[in-house]
This record gives structure tokens, C-alpha cells and sequence, in this order.
């Protein structure tokens, strides 16, 4: 099966020019043509009319869309929300926990196993795996997370539930007891590690470090903020170049001024544009349940009833249209933060690019940032009538 993309204005990164033409075959990107070359036939011809043809975006956080949420532990609730991540352009996606008994967490990777191997697999995105944020966090900065279930890094635990389905990523906090090992005892498992919900000193993040530890999860949210006397996590997120950090862009948990600032400071090569997403997400206005707390969510907002902030509603071709219009950076590079770093976080082979032998993991949007077809392995599984 072959498709040819053509009159597209592609972007990669690296990379964007206007009338390009993308040969897939066989799920995988086959040749890129420029202006004016000779176009192979095709079992299939796309014309993109002019639009925007992106390498599909990569979501390593969030917890749920449409009404459900993944801690619901259900094969519906995955089914939908991997479904309904496509018309985001969503193409690969970490299921992401929340602090919750071990019980429910082997319930929820039991559901994604189980999610994976059915045929409701094909209609949504690719999960290779899921994100654990927490409960190995600190309790001093909680946020919207149940204190509850809070408890100490055990590997022992992360291994037995990686037998259940693979865990890619971890997000502690380090600074906690055994937290600086575990990240090193992470890395062994293959498991991403990073640091959220910290309370962590500059000092104590590079005891982290040093143990290999090169992510913050939803970077300045619920992390000791930036201080003459001691730069905290948010200091070691901008002075480590080498350090990939979250980013929740929906201009809310994330003023404008620090996104530009970020960005101005820290290389588009090291950011991961996430939505954080709950089960609000795509829904209107009203009251839903975040792990068993009361979430209320007015004008996109979701908060506690304290006022805290409780995840987010936003979607990633939002988030993308956000800072593109805030810090006016070249897509080229601005569409690594997408999907690109997320695949080089996860060590996610050939995801990310638009390239040849690459997966056709790709999204055709609006110069608007709006989403008109998403496609998975060349295959159209999400498209606008």
C-alpha cells in the first residue's frame, strides 16, 4: 500500500518548505520530492492543498480526555481516549497515572495490555507504554495529586507492574529518601526517570543528575521555582542544556511571558510540549472527578475546590499554535518540542520526523493550526467530512 502526499507545505525538523510531495509505502515514509520533481504513481494520491504536513505530534503526558481517564482502569476508557487524541494529531501517546494504591495502578496497565492487543488498538494512536507520575512525589507540593496513596521510590513495584505492560517513564520526586538511586535503578530497567511534584534544592537535583536523571515532568508547575539562593528546579531546568523539560502551553498553568522566556533561554532541541490533559479535556464546563478529588472546570480551567490548579483541558495542536504565535519561531524548529525530543526522551525509534524510513506517523493541519487528517503508519484514521 502506497500513498503520495503532494502540494503540501511540509514541516520537520530541520526543515520546511512550501509544494513538497512525501511518498509512504508500507507505513513508512519512502521519498521526499521537492518542487518540480518527477512524481512517482501511488495506490493512493493526497492533495494536501497547500496545508501543513507534520510529523505526528507525541503526548508523554496525560491523563485522560473525553470523560474518561486512564486510572479508570477500563478498556472504554483508553479505547476513547487514544481515539480521540487523533483529532488533536496525536499519533503516539503515554498513558499517564495518577498517585493512586498500587491496586488501581495494576488495574490501569492490565486495561492498557489488554487495550493493545484488541482490535480497538487500530482506531487510535500508537501506546508503546505508560507514564507514572508518581507516587513516589513529595507531599509539600502535592497539587492536584491524592496524598493519600503518597509513597516512597520502590523499584520492586515499578518492576512488577512493567511485567503487567511496559512502563516508559517515571516522574518522582528526587530529593525524597532513595530518590537520586532509584532514578539510576530506572535507567537500568530501560524507564525514563523525571522529576514532579519536588521539593528538591539545586544540590539535591544534582545528586539526581549525577544518577542520570535528565527530565522534569510539567516543568515549573509544583517545583521549587527559581531563587537567588538557591535556583531550585526550575534553575536546573534552564542552566542543564541537557536536561529535556515538560511544558504545559495552554497560557494558564504557564504565563505568556515565561513561555517566551523559556524558549528565549533554554534550546527548542530540550523541550517537550505536553497537555496534561484530564478527563475534561474536549468536554464542556462542569464538575468531574480527578482521582477521586472533586475537579471543577470553568472557562477551560480545571481546579480543586481550593483553587488549585488540576490538570489541564488543553489539547497539543493548541499548545503548538500557542507558542508558535507567542515566540514566532520557525515551525522547522519549533516542531521538534512536538513529537521529535519525545521520541529522543523515550529512545522511541523512527518517530518524530518526516523523513525517509521513518514510521508515516504524520498530521495535516490548517495554517491556523487546525486538524484536518491524521495518519498512523499511512494509514488515514482521523479526518474532517
Amino acid at each position: 500500500m502506497s500513498i503520495l502526499f503532494k502540494n503540501c507545505y511540509l514541516v520537520t525538523p530541520g526543515f520546511e518548505h512550501e509544494n513538497m510531495s512525501v511518498l509512504v509505502e508500507d507505513g513508512k515514509i519512502k521519498q521526499i520530492f521537492a518542487p518540480g520533481d518527477e512524481l512517482p504513481s501511488a495506490d493512493f494520491v493526497k492533495d494536501c492543498e497547500e496545508g501543513m504536513l507534520l510529523p505526528g505530534f507525541v503526548d508523554v503526558h496525560c491523563h485522560g480526555r473525553s470523560g474518561y481517564d486512564f486510572c479508570d482502569g477500563s478498556v472504554e476508557a483508553i479505547s476513547t481516549i487514544a481515539k480521540d487524541k487523533l483529532r488533536e494529531g496525536v499519533t503516539t501517546l503515554l498513558p499517564t497515572t495518577l498517585t493512586v494504591s498500587e491496586d488501581q495502578l495494576v488495574k490501569v496497565l492490565q486495561s492498557a495490555a489488554d487495550y493493545v492487543r484488541s482490535p480497538e488498538s487500530l482506531n487510535g494512536c500508537k501506546i508503546p507504554g505508560v507514564h507514572l507520575e508518581g507516587p513516589y512525589i513529595n507531599e509539600k507540593l502535592i497539587g492536584a495529586q491524592n496524598p493519600a496513596f503518597v509513597r516512597l521510590p520502590d523499584i520492586e513495584e515499578v518492576k512488577r507492574l512493567n511485567a503487567i505492560f511496559p512502563v516508559k517513564k517515571v516522574s518522582f520526586a528526587p530529593e525524597v529518601e532513595g530518590g537520586a538511586k532509584f532514578a539510576s535503578d530506572l535507567l537500568a530497567m530501560g524507564i525514563t526517570p523525571s522529576a514532579v511534584h519536588t521539593n528538591a534544592t539545586y544540590a539535591e537535583f544534582k545528586n539526581a543528575y549525577v544518577h542520570g536523571l535528565r527530565n522534569l515532568s510539567h516543568f515549573c508547575n509544583q517545583m521549587t521555582a527559581l531563587h537567588h539562593r538557591d535556583i531550585g528546579m526550575v534553575g536546573a531546568g534552564l542552566l542543564n542544556e541537557d536536561v529535556y523539560i515538560e511544558f504545559i502551553c495552554d497560557k494558564l498553568h504557564i504565563c505568556p511571558d515565561m513561555i517566551n522566556l523559556v524558549f528565549t533561554l533554554k534550546s527548542a532541541d530540550y523541550i517537550q510540549l505536553i497537555s496534561d490533559a484530564m478527563r475534561a479535556s474536549g468536554m464542556p464546563d462542569g464538575e468531574y472527578d480527578l482521582g477521586g478529588m472533586q475537579t471543577f472546570v470553568k472557562n477551560g480551567a480545571a481546579r480543586l475546590a481550593n483553587g488549585a490548579l488540576a490538570g489541564s483541558t488543553l489539547q497539543i495542536c493548541d499548545a503548538f499554535k500557542n507558542v508558535a504565535e507567542l515566540t514566532m519561531m520557525e515551525l522547522s524548529d519549533l516542531v521538534q518540542t512536538t513529537s521529535y525530543n519525545q521520541a529522543k526522551a523515550l529512545r522511541l525509534p523512527n518517530i518524530g520526523k518526516i523523513e525517509p524510513g521513518y514510521c508515516a506517523d504524520v498530521v495535516l493541519m490548517t495554517f491556523d493550526f487546525k486538524v484536518r487528517e491524521t495518519y498512523v503508519n499511512g494509514e488515514l484514521v482521523y479526518g474532517i467530512d
